[in-house]
């Protein structure tokens, strides 16, 4: 390969598989569906694939000529994909979109509910031979083929891609209820400027009758009947759920809520329409700026009474809870769903990396740093809860009842409006709380977008903004149904449903498809290609057993025991379950779906049939010095 293009010299013996050079050609294989001609380094089609069109990069596509290869053919111009303006922006990107919401007030919980500082051994492993090696896979396999989640399975096994539609459903259903979260945490920080935070008193339109502070000077009682401030103002005033009567009757549209939303939406427009380009760079506020704030909240939190009561209860680690079963499904899920894989972000994000960029160090550096985060993000929160506790003059567990959202807008918003200075505390850590949340919007949606373009480039390759307006709108109206006095219940349903199963099997299927189908050594293959150097045996043995059977086990254990939906004390009725598994069910039926199509479409008998739907279809494209060659 190093022999330069304009050799006069000719090779007539090409070993099957090897690079060769015939007749002036620099040819990786026989059967190299583009050419590299001497003749004024024009393109041809080898012999079998006249008139295909090759795609060549996000929005744009070489057609080659149908005229017979006589080494006059048309010249094609070939357009390099959009890359990253640094490497530190794809850094970025991808630590924006595994550093979610999810960190903050999903590990913690987790953490401690399963044997606090015990419950790092089960996370530990499973992030070593679970998450990180399928993070690993995706990343390397954005990167060699340079792909969205849709077209790249034509380089790899053409009959499982309905992963691909599977994978931009899941991310539209995300796309749904995540950013109505956001809009809450928005909400938030339009109420914090103010001298008094409205969660403060009981003397708000909003309270009613029980609503005590127990912060306030006056010696009041606590009575089982007794609701927090904070709690009223989450469940009153931003939410209304008491307008709603449960999933049956949402009730009507908060036009606050909606308005927030859109606000949302237009700063993730105008940051992702143009690509990369832009999103790289305004992830450079969105993934910093909750490392500062996080360092802020700790060290206030580490200065406040009773912290260390918080703190101890976090990390204290209880040995016999790792002999439950639960503790090491929940840790496998928790790894899972922190990095990420699965919703076609990886491949999306570094489909536009360099081809020798180094994956295996950005994948080791970014899992790393997720997990560091989590495990931070744990102390901010608690050092707070063991604040609380001492002023309630009660255990942290009592204390640290509240999960998901509500850990946040009202145990931990409870207790910034208790600190001094609570309005410049309030403002920041809702501003946290927008800017985790972004990010992981830019990158679901770049998914979804970055997979339809390269899929379609003929007919949204010069498109992108109007077709990225178009995702946007759509998302939009989706996200009405979450946007009701009922809104989450909504949300609380799809959170639990739409995206856990799916994206499991999803990855599950993945793995299988590119490990088995593909092959591993095929794969591992194209990796040293990448990097000079190919996996060892322990990536090899993860990819092939270990992380199949680790998706295997976290999705049979949730689909042994589906969650009981509880949400303050509306009881999910037993038909919402069944909603849930339709809902799930509704992205990875394309999958199924795709496959008998592609069998019926496919000529020959049942055997060629099933041969050509795994057999790659599409060439890969190789840089080589300014030149891309095709390489099957």
């Amino acid at each position: 390969e190093t022999e330069p293009l304009t050799s006069k010299k000719d090779v007539s013996d090409c070993n099957k598989g090897e690079d060769c050079k015939e007749n002036g050609l620099l040819v990786r294989n026989p059967k190299s569906a583009l050419r590299l001609v001497e003749d004024g380094n024009k393109v041809h089609p080898s012999q079998g694939d006249k008139g295909e069109a090759a795609q060549i990069s996000n929005g744009y596509s070489a057609v080659q000529s149908s005229v017979p290869c006589n080494g006059m053919g048309e010249l094609m111009e070939l357009e390099d994909r959009e890359t990253w303006s640094k490497k530190i922006d794809f850094l970025l990107s991808v630590i924006g979109y595994a550093v979610d919401l999810g960190n903050v007030w999903r590990f913690p919980y987790i953490c401690y509910q399963n044997g606090g500082g015990a419950f790092l051994i089960p996370y530990t492993i499973m992030a070593i031979f679970g998450g990180i090696p399928l993070f690993y896979m995706e990343l390397a396999l954005g990167q060699y083929h340079r792909n969205g989640c849709i077209s790249i399975w034509r380089k790899i096994c053409p009959i499982f891609k309905g992963i691909g539609f599977a994978i931009c459903i899941i991310d539209l259903y995300v796309a749904s209820y995540y950013n109505t979260i956001m809009a809450w945490a928005f909400y938030y920080l339009i109420s914090s400027f103010t001298a008094e935070l409205p969660w403060t008193s009981c003397t708000n339109p909003w309270n009613t009758g029980n609503c005590t502070n127990y912060f306030s000077k006056d010696n009041v009682s606590w009575s089982v009947h007794s609701i927090s401030p904070a709690e009223e103002f989450y469940t009153r005033q931003v939410l209304q759920v008491h307008r709603s009567e449960g999933l049956d009757d949402l009730g009507g549209i908060s036009w606050q809520l909606t308005l927030c939303l859109l606000l949302i939406f237009t700063i993730v427009y105008f940051s992702i329409w143009k690509g990369v380009k832009t999103s790289g760079k305004v992830v450079w506020v969105t993934a910093t700026f909750p490392y500062i704030i996080l360092f802020i909240l700790l060290v206030r939190g580490a200065t406040l009474p009773g912290a260390w009561r918080g703190v101890l209860y976090y990390v204290k680690p209880d040995w016999q809870k790792l002999l439950a079963t639960e503790v090491w499904v929940d840790a496998a899920a928790q790894i899972f769903f922190s990095l990420g894989p699965g919703f076609g972000v990886l491949l999306a994000y570094a489909s536009y990396n360099k081809f020798h960029n180094n994956c295996y160090q950005d994948a080791l550096v970014t899992s790393t740093v997720n997990c560091m985060t989590s495990f931070v993000s744990g102390f901010v929160i608690f050092t707070v809860l063991g604040y609380m506790a001492e002023m309630r003059n009660k255990d942290v567990s009592e204390v640290a009842k509240d999960t998901g959202p509500s850990l946040l807008f009202i145990t931990y918003a409870e207790a910034i409006a208790n600190m001094p200075a609570s309005t410049f505390f309030a403002i920041i850590f809702f501003l946290m709380l927008l800017t985790l949340g972004l990010d992981s919007t830019f990158a679901g949606l770049e998914g979804v977008i970055t997979g339809v373009l390269d899929e379609f480039p003929h007919v949204w390759g010069k498109r992108r903004e109007l077709f990225v307006l178009g995702l946007i709108i759509v998302c939009f109206l989706g996200s009405l149904a979450t946007l009701t006095f009922g809104g989450a219940y909504v949300v609380k349903l799809f959170e639990e449903y739409a995206t856990g199963p799916a994206v499991l099997t999803v990855v599950f299927l993945e793995a299988i498809a590119v490990s088995w189908f593909y092959g591993i050594t095929q794969f591992c293959n194209d990796v040293k290609e990448m990097l000079g150097s190919a996996p060892g045996w322990y990536w090899r043995i993860c990819w092939v057993a270990i992380s199949p059977l680790f998706l295997l086990f976290v999705t049979c254990s949730f689909l042994s025991n589906p969650p009981e939906l509880r949400l303050f004390d509306y009881d999910y009725p037993y038909w919402t379950t069944v909603v849930g598994y339709c809902i799930g069910t509704s992205s990875i039926i394309f999958i199924p779906i795709y496959m008998v199509y592609r069998l019926i479409i496919t000529p020959g008998t049942l055997k060629e049939r099933i041969l050509k739907s795994i057999t790659p279809e599409t060439a890969t494209e190789i840089p080589f010095g300014d030149i891309r060659m095709n390489a099957v």
